[in-house]
């Protein structure tokens, strides 16, 4: 059985549009009797293909790294995708990082890590040309000036992206991954990821999706969105398929994230976090668990609210409480900003670090540096570690059966 707030998650719509699909019957819903709540079965959501997976009992296939593949990471950050693909088996042999704070991390988490902190058009990729595996990283989504129909690899100069694209063509990988957010889609009115492709085509390699992945299938207690480009070179393409991750049955929720359990083996350590100021507590004192602010006095609403309580939108991130029984909403880089507050669903404060870092899937021994404001950002913008795991196992099965099926040997490795 699956309750409102879950289905809602995984068709990545709204509860409202589910009750407006109770009400005409298109997804009609069962009531519990003891409570009212509404609920669904299993065989009810059969009719969305999205939502498939549910239905697929067979067992995970245990994926290791037959070599010892190697990897450049990019726009590195805190490290959620870092320790993902170390989890996968995947040898990363330089990171790169502009953040003084989130390189200081990489480096007091692992010492051993080739961690070269600053701006990345100073790097040379050269001395890597046929040592690398995977190239991976998340650039920053820039508008790119639009050349005639195409973009080329030069007229990308001056953008992040240009730099990622340089880093794959001075070292050769076998396939690169980027990931970005959703945005990206329909950034410039779609050109933008139009450029991209075009630059990719010049490179000598094949683009595949881009393939939007939701975090809470991945065990992750987390409404999170990300968008991956993967890119296989020209001359591996058609030899074998890339298998995208499986999606998991069951979805984690917040309790999952900070109380012992599945995820993790005890409840999320105390750590420094910010408070709200007396008045603003005060308010968000008043709201529910999972509640925001149409749950509080008129008067309230419109004191709080100021002008944007006369704008049109839903604001459904302000004066937001989360909920123990769902999945946290998309952390942002500052947990108490009033368009996107994230209060916890008992104590009127917001998450933590520690709590930040678990919903995110880091490892309570995964310490931050720099700020506390610092501290946020870099765990806001990480990608989480349970999904950047199951990316990077992923990109080892295919490297596997590509060197199985004797087409490629692991960079730097003769034939």
């Amino acid at each position: 059985m699956y309750s409102v707030a879950q289905v809602a998650d995984m068709l990545g719509v709204s509860k409202e549009t589910l009750r407006r699909w109770d009400n005409s019957g298109k997804l009609p819903s069962t009531r519990n009797p003891m409570n009212n709540y509404r609920f669904y079965s299993k065989g009810q959501l059969r009719q969305f293909e999205e939502l498939h997976f549910i239905f697929d009992s067979s067992q995970r296939q245990d994926i290791t790294a037959i070599h010892a593949y190697k990897t450049i990471e990019l726009f590195a950050g805190a490290g959620g995708l870092a320790i993902g693909l170390e989890k996968a088996g995947l040898d990363t042999v330089l990171f790169n990082e502009i953040n003084k704070d989130a390189c200081a991390t990489l480096s007091a988490n692992r010492p051993h890590w080739n961690v070269q902190c600053g701006d990345i058009a100073k790097l040379d990729f050269t001395p890597y040309l046929n040592q690398i595996d995977v190239v991976t990283g998340g650039f920053p989504c820039q508008a790119f000036s639009y050349a005639g129909k195409k973009m080329g690899f030069e007229d990308a100069r001056g953008t992040l992206f240009f730099e990622f694209a340089r880093a794959v063509k001075e070292t050769n990988p076998k396939l690169f991954m980027a990931e970005n957010v959703r945005g990206l889609l329909s950034h410039d009115g779609g050109k933008t990821l139009e450029n991209i492709r075009s630059v990719i085509n010049e490179l000598g390699y094949t683009l595949l999706g881009p393939h939007l992945m939701k975090a809470i299938f991945y065990r992750v207690p987390q409404k999170r969105e990300r968008l991956l480009i993967i890119a296989i070179r020209n001359d591996l393409a058609n030899l074998v398929d890339f298998h995208w991750p499986r999606p998991y049955q069951k979805i984690y929720t917040l309790k999952d994230a900070l109380k012992a359990g599945e995820l993790f083996a005890c409840d999320a350590p105390p750590s420094p976090g910010q408070n709200y100021p007396t008045k603003k507590s005060e308010v968000m004192a008043q709201v529910p668990p999972g509640g925001y602010w149409r749950n509080l006095p008129e008067d309230i609403q419109k004191a709080y609210m100021q002008k944007s309580y006369y704008l049109g939108g839903g604001k459904t991130g302000m004066a937001r409480r989360m909920h123990w029984d769902e999945p946290c909403l998309t952390l942002t880089c500052a947990p108490a900003q009033k368009q996107t507050e994230r209060c916890h669903p008992e104590e009127t404060r917001p998450f933590t670090v520690r709590e930040y870092a678990r919903i995110q899937t880091f490892p309570d021994d995964w310490q931050f540096k720099g700020a506390l404001t610092s501290q946020y950002k870099q765990i806001g913008n990480a990608v989480p570690v349970n999904m950047a795991h199951e990316l990077g196992l992923s990109v080892v099965d295919f490297l596997n059966r590509i060197c199985v099926a004797g087409k490629a040997s692991p960079a730097g490795v003769p034939p």
